[in-house]
Formats: C-alpha cells, structure tokens, sequence
C-alpha cells in the first residue's frame, strides 16, 4: 500500500506528516491487502483569513475498481484529518461488502440462469 501526502496553501510539516501517516495506516490496517494507492491532499482553503477552510481529500485506489473519494472541511486541520480518514473507513468497508456480496450474488444467478437454459441454447443451436 502506497501513500501519497501533499498539502496546497502550507507548508507540510513533520509532525502534520507523521500524523497522517498514522493515522490512515492504524484506520485502513485491516483492509490493507485491497488497497493499492492512497492519496491524502490537504489544504488550505481561504488562506489566512481563518474559518472552516483546512481540508483533508483521501482518494483511495484498489486494482479493478473505481476510486473512493472522501472530503472533510473543519476549522482545525487534524480535526479534518481524522473525521476523513473514518469517513474512508467506513466507505471502503461499504465497498467492499459490496463486492463481496455482488460477487456471491452474481455466481448464483450465473448458475440459475445455467440451469434454465434448454440443451439446445447452451450448445450454441438456437431454434
């Protein structure tokens, strides 16, 4: 699993990287294997002029499906950090039991649909 952290408008300090790092390592651990690219974007939105303007963008990437995108907006940076990272948690493992249950699904109904079909159309000789 690969991470990619970038921040837009600051400057990325050690202790903001190491932060980031661990804590999108300790909340996507588990589902580690699937993955095959995270990037982490923060950002700065308004600049010094304060307010509800740190982000924090997670796009996650796994082999053979489309990417999952999570974004949150706060005032503190880390706040940002770490509501994105559950929110990516809980996307992926969303994502993942729909695969898992698609792929279940999809096998039977393949089967069935087997099954149901008369000698004639499975060897290819349509009426």
């Amino acid at each position: 699993m690969h991470i990619d952290i970038q921040a837009r408008g600051f400057h990325l300090t050690p202790p903001i990287l190491g932060m980031v790092q661990q804590r999108i390592v300790s909340v996507l651990r588990a589902r580690h294997e699937g993955i095959k690219r995270i990037v982490v974007r923060l950002g700065d939105i308004n600049g010094p002029r304060g307010g509800e303007d740190k982000s924090c963008r997670i796009q996650i990437s796994m082999p053979g499906n489309k990417d999952i995108f999570v974004e949150d907006v706060e005032s503190d940076l880390y706040t940002a950090i770490f509501r994105a990272a559950e929110r990516a948690n809980r996307a992926l493992t969303r994502r993942i039991s729909r695969l898992r249950q698609h792929g279940i699904r999809g096998f039977i109904r393949k089967a069935r649909a087997r099954k149901r079909l008369p000698e004639q159309e499975v060897a290819g000789e349509l009426p």
